[in-house]
Order: C-alpha cells, then sequence, then structure tokens
C-alpha cells in the first residue's frame, strides 16, 4: 500500500523471582558448564503465586500505555498471542482488557476499551509473530488519516515437568508492542516469508484419565500412607460410584468414565522439534528471498548475499544458544552459490548428499556433523557475534518466553546496541519467528532514526538487576501449585487476587491492581 506501518515502541514485564542456573544444576545434578556455555542459561524467570498470563501480558500493556501517554479510547485493537491460556473459551485478552478497564476508567471512562477488538492467537511460539503480523495488516488498511492503533500483547509461562529434559529452558514474561503509521523504532515491510509443516514436535493434547486409574492410584497412596487396603476395594468403589454423592456432585457429576485434565506441561520431542525448527527457518528463509528477488529487493546474480544485508539477526530463542546452533544451513544456503563459499569448502569439506548414504537416519547424523563444522568456522562465528549475539543476553537471563521470546531477543539487541552506543540508523534487521507444530515466519524491519529514543527508557538489563533469587523448596512449591502466599508482595502492578470455585463462578478468576 506504500504506506509505512511498524512498531512505534515496546514494553516488557518478567517476574520477579527468578532461579539462578547454577543453583538448577547443583539441584538437578547436572553440569552447569554445559548448559551455562553450551546453550547460554545463566537464570530463568519464575512467576510468584500472583502472576499468570493475564497478569504478565496487562503489566506489559500499562508500562506502554502509561510511558507513551496514550488515550486507551484511541486503541482500536490489542491482539494477544499465547500458548498459555487460562480458559478453553473465553479469551485471556478479555482478562486483560478488564483489568485495563479497572485502572483507566475512573480517567477515561468506563467504556475506554469498548471499542477495541480483542482476540486470542495460538500457534506455539509464533502466536505474536501471527498477531503483529494481522496488526500491521489491520493498521495500513486504515490508512494513514484514520491513524489506527494497535497493541500486540505476548504472554506466556513455559513450563516444563519438574525433573525432565525441558526443565532447564523455563522461563515466563509479557510483553505489548505499539503498532502504529510512521513508527519511531521500527517500520516493517509486507514482505513475508512462511513455511508450514503439521508435525508434532511439541504440543499439548487434552489428555484423559480413565477413573478406574484415579482411584487405584488413590488406594495405591493410600497403602503407601499406611492404610489398609482390603482386596476388591477399587471395584467396589466404582460398582458404588453412579449412586454416590462424589458421582452426583463431584468432578465426575457428568457420568462420564474418564477425566479430562488439561496441564500446561508440553509433550516433546527435544532433538525432532530441533530438526523442525531448522527445516522451517530454512524454508521460511528461501520463500522469503524469492519474494525479495520478485520485488527487486536484491540480486541474485551479483555477490550479494542477503543475511549481510540485515545488520541484526532476531530468532526465536527457547533458550539464548538455540539461534547461533540453528543457522548453519541459512549461512550456507545463503552462500553457496557464492566463490567465497569455496574457501569455507577447502576447509570443511562438502556438504554430504543424501544419495551417499543407505539410510535418511546415516545422512542425517552427516549433516548434524558438517552443520557444527560450519558452525567452528572463523567467517561463521564473525556472523554470529555481529548479528545474532546481543540478542542472546536477555534470554540467558530469562529464559524461553514461548511468544515473546523473538521480541525479547529484538529488546535486548537494541538495548545492547544503545548502550554500545552503535549506530542503527536506516538499518535493517532480518526476523525469524518460529512455532512448534510447526511455523516459521521470516521479515524485515527498517530501523527508524528515532530508534535511541526508544530504546532509552526501556532499562531492560537494569530492571533484571533487581531480581531475588529463589532457592529449590520455593522454587518447587510455585512450580506445583502448592505455595498460597505471594514470594514478594505485589506492588505497583496487577495481581491475581482469586480464582471462583463453584457454580456459575468456577474457575472464575478475579484481579486487582495493588498500588505503590
Amino acid at each position: 500500500m506504500g504506506t509505512k506501518v511498524g512498531i512505534d515502541d515496546m514494553a516488557l514485564h518478567f517476574p520477579r523471582l527468578y532461579m539462578d542456573m547454577e543453583d538448577f544444576a547443583e539441584m538437578r545434578g547436572a553440569d552447569y558448564g554445559k548448559l551455562n556455555k553450551g546453550l547460554g542459561l545463566a537464570a530463568m524467570a519464575i512467576p510468584d503465586v500472583h502472576e499468570d498470563t493475564a497478569t504478565m501480558g496487562a503489566n506489559a500493556v500499562c508500562r506502554l500505555i502509561d510511558r507513551n501517554g496514550i488515550d486507551p479510547r484511541k486503541i482500536g485493537r490489542i491482539y494477544l498471542g499465547t500458548e498459555s491460556a487460562l480458559d478453553g473459551a473465553k479469551p485471556t485478552a478479555t482478562y486483560i482488557v478488564d483489568m485495563l478497564t479497572h485502572r483507566y476508567g475512573e480517567r477515561f471512562g468506563e467504556d475506554c476499551f469498548r471499542g477495541c477488538d480483542v482476540v486470542d492467537m495460538t500457534f506455539a511460539c509464533i502466536g505474536a509473530v501471527d498477531a503483529l503480523h494481522n496488526t500491521l495488516d489491520w493498521v495500513a488498511r486504515g490508512g494513514e488519516e484514520e491513524d489506527r492503533m494497535g497493541i500486540v500483547v505476548f504472554s506466556d509461562n513455559a513450563k516444563y515437568d519438574l525433573e525432565s529434559s525441558g526443565e532447564y529452558t523455563q522461563g515466563a514474561g509479557g510483553g505489548a508492542l505499539l503498532v502504529r503509521h510512521n513508527p519511531r523504532l521500527i517500520v516493517v515491510p509486507d514482505r513475508w516469508g512462511v513455511s508450514t509443516t503439521p508435525v508434532h514436535d511439541f504440543f499439548k493434547p487434552r489428555r484423559e484419565v480413565s477413573i478406574q486409574s484415579v482411584i487405584n492410584h488413590v488406594l495405591q497412596l493410600a497403602a503407601e500412607a499406611g492404610a489398609t487396603i482390603r482386596d476388591g476395594m477399587a471395584e467396589a468403589m466404582i460398582k458404588h460410584l453412579p449412586e454416590s454423592t462424589v458421582r452426583r456432585l463431584g468432578i465426575f457429576a457428568h457420568g462420564e468414565e474418564n477425566v479430562k485434565v488439561h496441564r500446561d506441561e508440553p509433550v516433546f520431542d527435544g532433538q525432532f522439534s530441533n530438526r523442525c525448527y531448522r527445516e522451517a527457518v530454512k524454508q521460511a528463509f528461501t520463500h522469503f528471498s524469492e519474494k525479495a528477488i520478485a520485488q527487486n529487493r536484491f540480486d541474485p546474480e551479483m555477490d550479494v548475499i542477503l543475511t549481510e544485508q540485515w545488520a541484526r539477526i532476531i530468532m526465536h530463542l527457547p533458550y539464548a544458544f538455540q539461534a547461533k546452533r540453528m543457522f548453519p544451513d541459512v549461512f550456507r544456503h545463503d552462500r553457496q552459490h557464492l566463490e567465497s563459499w569455496k574457501h569455507v569448502e577447502s576447509e570443511i569439506g562438502s556438504m554430504p548428499e543424501e544419495s551417499d548414504f543407505e539410510t535418511i537416519e546415516e545422512w542425517e547424523k552427516a549433516m548434524d556433523g558438517y552443520r557444527r563444522a560450519v558452525s567452528k568456522t572463523e567467517s561463521f562465528k564473525q556472523f554470529v557475534e555481529d548479528r545474532i549475539e546481543k540478542g542472546q543476553r536477555a534470554s540467558s537471563l530469562i529464559g524461553n518466553q514461548y511468544t515473546g521470546s523473538i521480541f525479547l531477543a529484538l529488546m535486548s539487541t537494541f538495548e545492547a546496541d544503545y548502550e554500545e552506543n552503535a549506530n542503527l540508523d536506516n538499518v535493517t534487521f532480518g526476523l525469524c519467528g518460529y512455532g512448534s507444530g510447526a511455523k516459521a515466519k521470516v521479515f524485515e524491519a527498517e530501523v527508524q532514526p528515532t530508534w535511541r529514543e526508544i530504546a532509552s527508557r526501556w532499562n531492560l538489563f537494569e530492571r533484571l538487576e533487581g531480581r531475588i533469587a529463589i532457592d529449590r523448596v520455593t522454587y518447587e512449591a510455585l512450580h506445583k501449585g502448592l505455595a498460597k502466599e505471594s514470594v514478594i508482595t505485589p506492588k505497583g502492578e496487577f495481581a491475581l487476587v482469586e480464582v471462583g470455585d463453584e457454580g456459575v463462578e468456577e474457575g472464575m478468576r478475579t484481579y486487582a491492581w495493588v498500588g505503590e
């Protein structure tokens, strides 16, 4: 459409509690060197009792509104990207808007968000990128005269089973992006590469547990606690269940034989998910390159490397070093037609051909080795240092934010460059989001000359220094939901104060603003 739309400002909220990765390694008997030097992990953010997806998102939006003096009545939409929704039907974004209305209603009127379009968007970790893509289109469609304003929210609690292989990648946080015409931070051109492949690398299924297995487990637990369990007790309890008070009034009241169970912890295959991530990013990059060529973004016949035109590369980071471990394929793909790549091949050899191996497993193993060889070349290491490293810094201190991880990397990069007095005026960033299931999107961002004015107000790393470390007992109590009182009393933030437990208020969540 020829109009410039993009991100005008961004805000981030993270829990004030964290688990130090060295303490975590000691707790689990893990190799801290591998976690820290190998994966880039230093700490993981842990939500307190009063925090959830809605509070973290709402707190981020408040920071954005207050810092920019925004009239809520001018916000046309609030789209939330999350995979940590609080309800199977009611959008978590409605809880966020409810909190915002209570805080700003007295000043701007109780209907100040009445005209705001609200929805949740879910596609694993790429949901917030989808929300941004959609909101950019909506803002652009309105034209500069209408001056539409939208906010994209991302909020998640990346939680894994205790003692699982994914536990060390946990993290949490929420954020908000102000999307409008002629933005002060970045302009996002309407040029997107996409790759979608339905796979089961990471998902949160609707689990079912039979009533009989529940009873058997309860009796087993009772026996372990010293109770006397008679033969046939389980069968008798099941036989009596249809007439029991538990059946009439309890969780089995609908007569079902199975109980549906929701859990925040995912089912995942880490190695398979890494392969899906790597392949999706490569295919989305290829799709983006085709569009860039068609739109005369660059000439493939020239000795021009697309990724060299990106001053910084911002990627989804489930752990801090994910990008540099996954990017060798794109690095090779973008250079293999150039004379300079022959020098790399002279150092590490040519890429293995699938036809040279008897099985796909043997070829994939050889390819893994080749990617590691690429990653150890001086040209690749310098590429990472110049374009990717600054985005890793905040991720190392917070951990995985699911839908927000790519935007955490973006904020980390801008603030690091601001502190180092780098000149990013009018340069181009390359961004790549990924969501298991699986989808990747590659797009660009043109940095505006006013970016310093925006980045100077975030104080991300300074705020991270003010957090409080927790010990094993506190961490596991929070993880298991056993803690009933907040570790840190909420102050100057939204807090979850009650969850209904019966009747039409069952599961209803109530929030409040806790002042300074």
